[in-house]
């Protein structure tokens, strides 16, 4: 599998594409939205579903996995001094396919680390970003992210500085080494569930603590946490059941979530004793990156952490 983005002219395409190729014209499927550089939630994040009939490398021999005809989403984006990142997340092999403002198409694999995509544009234009997320070797579908940052660039591989004739003369683009960082692969578990999941609550014993403060992400939050997340729950909302996230330890501890619309959501006390509890009556499908905190200091501690439909502990 190839290892850095690529660009391909669109005059290029017209010669080559197939008569099925990605219709830009299309609806993207799972909708739109406008960004101006600048905006908050930074990252801004869409659950998608990956894959699709269309072999990628029909846009050129660089480009791969199995894409969907219309767009997955669309980026209506207004640049400012700030770099672009875009990248996907899920727990399988995916792929990013591109098409920028320009008429280009830009390709990655797995620049982002772990097997997902990040294409980087230091200095991005303003307009229309239509984007694919394909599955690398098949047209199976996968619950999948799109990732829109200005600040966020995995640390785990810089090459994505390489998309594109835009940016070969810029220098390298500012990174956000550590975290909390959602772009990081968990410390301790992916749990992938869905709305009326058995074995309710699912635990995963871990240790809570880190060197960053967790004010960092909002000032509302507590403790001290992780560059990765401790565990990322892949969540498929139904009925009217709620979500819980809460936290039993002997020590203090504390909650920081990002949750699938980019939002960072955080909690100190809301449980047992001095432990965390969050609650949505009404949750998102999607990625939930959970870090649980020490509060007051760095130290580890020993903590278990509770996945529930049904009730906080």
């Amino acid at each position: 599998m190839k290892n850095y983005p690529i660009l391909l002219a669109a005059g290029a395409l017209a010669l080559s594409a197939p008569a099925y190729a990605q219709d830009v014209s299309a609806s993207p499927t799972y909708g739109e939205t406008t960004l101006a550089s600048g905006f908050t939630p930074d990252p801004f994040r869409q659950a998608i579903q990956s894959g699709g009939p269309i072999d990628a490398s029909g846009i050129s021999a660089a480009c791969a996995g199995f894409i969907a005809s219309a767009p997955d989403y669309s980026i209506n984006y207004t640049a400012g001094s700030l770099p672009l990142y875009l990248s996907a997340t899920a727990d399988n092999d995916i792929t990013l396919v591109v098409n920028g403002p320009d008429g280009s198409w830009y390709c990655d694999d797995d620049s982002g680390g772990n097997l997902n995509p990040l294409i980087t544009f230091q200095v991005p234009q303003s307009g229309r970003y239509d984007i694919w997320v394909g599955t690398y070797g098949g047209a199976t579908n996968y619950p999948a992210t799109v990732n829109v940052s200005e600040l966020y660039g995995p640390a785990e591989n810089l090459n994505a500085s390489r998309v594109s004739r835009t940016v070969t003369s810029a220098p390298p683009p500012t990174t956000r080494s550590r975290g909390p960082n959602f772009a990081l692969s968990p410390t301790y578990e992916t749990l992938n569930l869905r709305a009326g999941f058995t074995g309710d609550p699912r635990t995963v014993s871990l240790l809570s603590g880190g060197s960053n403060d967790a004010s960092s992400v909002d000032g509302a939050c507590r403790g001290y946490v992780a560059d990765a997340p401790d565990v990322r729950v892949n969540y498929e909302a139904g009925g009217t059941f709620p979500l819980i996230l809460s936290v039993e330890s002997s020590a203090d501890t504390t909650l920081v979530v990002n949750g699938p619309d980019g939002r960072w959501y955080c909690d100190d006390d809301g449980g047992n004793g001095f432990n965390p509890s969050l609650r949505w009556d009404s949750p998102m499908s999607g990625q939930y990156d959970v870090w649980v905190g020490t509060y007051g200091s760095a130290t580890t501690e020993s903590a278990e952490l509770y996945v529930s439909e049904l009730s906080s502990r």
